[in-house]
């Protein structure tokens, strides 16, 4: 949109907000590549800037010290639940319609956001240096610029309408002095100059109390734009009963930050087409209008898509760093084995989804001899077939020229010479060069293993 990206951590609670939190916030961006303009700013660090704006609201009387007890504050709201559960128990009942009426005016009335009017129009306190809150004046029906409504047009869920009667008078500062999000987050978004605020529609209902807090400074509000949030394959609330959140789970799963990136972004998003876009390619063509107000699915089957595309499309010295790192466990990979897996990327790429799988791929490469075979492939190498591969294993130490193509056409007529299919010496093949693990096809497997080290696994088990 021609603007900055801004990153602020929102570190208020300091319960949640360890350096380990924050941490992987920033890796978990900077494996993504999505770069911010400027520094970071870090919200707890700007509490004195908080409490000189909740002053000035004060000054403008539009906020108030509210000396109300925790007592005081719960019996006001239990009064309004104890009429709701009274006028509900009066109908259950089918007590007289007149009777039901009143008790319906009472739970009315009653139902209205708290407000604290005992100091909300500069009520004394009740003693010297007794504590006290800071709450937002919330506006009146007859103080709002939309004839009693918080109004908030929403670029992506449409006007949004709350009354005012309907908003509490908000704590912007604690007892103890300490500001609260709802205060740091307006305070920031101004000083900041922040002209869009996009995030989650789970913060609609916070955008009608942040409002009434920027016209209490007199500030003009952002434009918001509340996405859809993420759902599981099933439809519900994406949570931890679903497995990966953290980006860190995604790149130990093997995926690209890149594929990742680019099936986000689509998420919600609907450019008019379905094709697989990069970051920049998507930039030039978003506009926040195309993004749907319903709920996405994470679908994991069209993220491996996205990735096996962009996994093709990587550069093969990259993509083997990369293999290399999601491979080693302690140990380092020699010279030679490093050697052999450049070589197999170009092949094996192209058949992997992540690199969870190229690594599985790859294993054959990795194996030492004398391989481990597993049960089915020890059940194919018989006594029969161990005379057939004995042959195999001669005409192929004649063979000069160790390429897929030349060893494939080999091998074909060595069936043909046995008087069977490839379907029975291709199996049995396979498990003496790879113990049954996964390989591509058995002339590039050759190939990949390289002369020696084929010839030399045949040897093992003929």
């Amino acid at each position: 949109m021609g603007g900055k990206f801004l990153l602020r951590i929102e570190d208020t609670d300091r319960a949640r907000s360890t350096d380990a939190a924050i941490a992987a916030i920033l890796d978990g961006l900077d494996w993504l590549d999505l770069k911010a303009d400027g520094e970071i700013t870090t919200q707890f660090s700007r509490a004195a800037r908080h409490r000189e704006a909740a002053e000035a609201m004060i000054a403008r009387g539009t906020a108030f010290r509210c000396y109300m007890t925790t007592d005081e504050v719960d019996a006001i709201r239990g009064a309004g639940v104890a009429a709701r559960e009274k006028f509900a128990a009066l109908k259950r009942a089918g007590a007289p319609q007149a009777e039901i009426e009143a008790a319906q005016v009472t739970a009315a009335r009653t139902n209205l956001a708290f407000r604290s009017e005992k100091y909300r129009d500069g009520g004394k306190p009740p003693s010297p240096g007794a504590p006290y809150v800071v709450r937002l004046r919330a506006p009146d029906s007859n103080q709002t610029p939309d004839f009693g409504e918080i109004v908030n047009r929403d670029l992506i869920q449409g006007t949004v309408r709350i009354f005012a009667c309907e908003l509490d008078d908000l704590v912007l500062l604690r007892a103890d002095g300490n500001p609260t999000y709802m205060l740091s987050v307006v305070v920031d978004d101004h000083d900041m100059g922040v002209t869009h605020v996009i995030r989650g529609d789970d913060h609609l209902t916070n955008a009608a109390r942040q409002i009434p807090i920027f016209q209490a400074m007199g500030w003009i509000p952002p434009q918001f734009a509340h996405l859809p949030l993420i759902h599981g394959p099933d439809g519900a609330k994406l949570s931890k009963r679903h497995g990966a959140l953290a980006v860190q789970a995604y790149r130990n799963m093997g995926y690209l930050p890149e594929a990742l990136t680019s099936y986000l972004m689509r998420l919600g998003w609907s450019p008019g087409h379905d094709d697989i876009l990069t970051k920049e390619e998507a930039i030039a063509q978003f506009e926040i209008g195309q993004i749907g107000k319903g709920p996405a699915r994470l679908d994991f089957k069209k993220l491996d898509s996205v990735n096996a595309h962009f996994m093709a499309a990587a550069d093969d010295t990259r993509l083997l760093g990369l293999l290399i790192a999601h491979i080693e466990t302690g140990a380092s990979l020699d010279d030679s084995t490093r050697a052999t897996l450049a070589r197999a990327i170009p092949v094996l790429k192209g058949r992997a989804k992540t690199l969870a799988e190229l690594a599985e791929q790859s294993r054959f490469l990795l194996a030492r001899r004398p391989l481990t075979l597993n049960e089915p492939a020890k059940a194919l190498i018989t006594a029969e077939f161990k005379a057939s591969l004995a042959r195999l294993q001669q005409r192929l130490a004649t063979e000069t020229i160790w390429t897929h193509g030349i060893l494939g056409g080999l091998l074909k007529a060595f069936a043909t010479d046995e008087g069977v299919g490839l379907g029975q010496i291709g199996p049995g093949l396979r498990a003496a060069l790879t113990g049954g693990t996964p390989a591509p096809d058995l002339g590039q497997a050759l190939e990949l293993l390289g002369r020696e080290e084929a010839l030399a696994r045949i040897s093992d088990q003929v």
